[in-house]
């Protein structure tokens, strides 16, 4: 990576709140952890006086079994980023045009221009209509951040195609797609999948993702990728929340359930938008934005200012929570 690049190219503004004090709704993760999550990690910490294997096979095997794949498909990640920045890496040259959905997580973009190359923004629901000729790469989100649309599977394997006619690499971002029932492309020729087990399971500070890429360029992922990425506690606990099907159903419901009601109540006083994700987009319309976020955090609640996502001047975004604290969210919100 050229130094010139890398200094020309700022930080992405993320979501969530360190204040204590604060009930967050910034930042998409489950407030639920699985069962069993703290003695996984005190036993990982038994193991953690010498190197984790190499390959991490056991996680290899739990990755695959999650997202039925061969084991051999599966890159170990620490998160979802690293996932992505890995898969971009190697797709994206100096010179070259990626397709990118706008509004989207932010982090596309600037993995692509750090690699010298140019994104394309896109309209997340009309990315999969667009031409991938002369692209290296096309991303999508699926379901969206922070819109939470998604992309059906049919589409999504006609684009894939395309992609390929095209010699155009096709990543997509998973990150949400467990909190719905939707099917993973997940060993798709030609596709790269970037999953990560922040946001369904609760545990951000793990860092614990992984990629799945087959061919050519899976071998290329999997060689390119450092060896003990993964700590022990990160490859104990992810392997171990991958086998919480129980929890993933309870969490999709009440999700689901809690998301909706949200919905129906914050549309009597916002424009909000359908969603498939742990997440809502409320337009606030002429309430200026930094004003708006900063009366709902004196009230003891952090919501993300959305204007940080490309092409969105009078949006906020709000996490699914608990109910209880779901209903505090929509009693600020309605005193604001």
């Amino acid at each position: 990576m050229n130094d010139e690049r890398a200094r020309g190219v700022g930080p992405v503004a993320h979501g969530s709140s360190d204040d204590p004090e604060l009930l967050d709704f910034s930042a998409n993760t489950n407030p639920r952890t699985p069962p069993g999550v703290a003695d996984a990690y005190e036993d990982a910490l038994d193991q953690a006086g010498s190197y984790p294997p190499e390959p991490p096979n056991e996680y290899r095997g739990t990755a695959a079994e999650y997202v039925d794949v061969t084991p051999e498909s599966i890159v170990p990640t620490p998160g979802g980023l690293a996932a992505i920045r890995l898969a971009i890496a190697l797709a994206v040259d100096p010179g070259d045009s990626a397709l990118v959905p706008a509004p989207s997580f932010g982090e596309y973009a600037r993995e692509i221009r750090l690699q010298g190359g140019t994104p394309t923004f896109v309209s997340p629901g009309a990315i999969v209509e667009s031409d991938p000729t002369d692209h290296a790469l096309a991303v999508v989100c699926n379901p969206n951040n922070p819109t939470g649309e998604a992309i059906a599977q049919g589409e999504l394997r006609a684009f894939a195609r395309r992609c390929r006619e095209s010699d155009t690499r096709l990543l997509i971002d998973e990150a949400f797609l467990g909190y719905t029932d939707r099917p993973s492309m997940a060993g798709t020729d030609g596709v790269v999948v970037a999953r990560s087990l922040t946001k369904l399971f609760g545990l951000p500070g793990i860092r614990a993702g992984f990629a799945v890429a087959t061919g050519e360029f899976g071998e290329a992922m999997r060689n390119a990728r450092r060896p003990w990425n993964l700590g022990a506690p990160a490859l104990a606990v992810g392997s171990h929340c991958m086998r919480q099907r129980a929890f993933v159903e309870e969490t999709r419901e009440r999700v689901a359930r809690e998301r909706e009601r949200m919905r129906e109540a914050l549309a009597t006083r916002f424009d909000v938008r359908e969603s498939e994700g742990p997440f809502l987009l409320l337009d606030v319309g002429d309430r200026p934005v930094g004003r708006f976020v900063a009366a709902v955090r004196e009230r003891g609640v952090a919501i993300r200012d959305a204007t940080t996502f490309r092409g969105l001047d009078s949006h906020v975004r709000v996490a699914v929570r608990e109910p209880e604290a779901n209903d505090r969210l929509l009693e600020v919100l309605r005193d604001v």
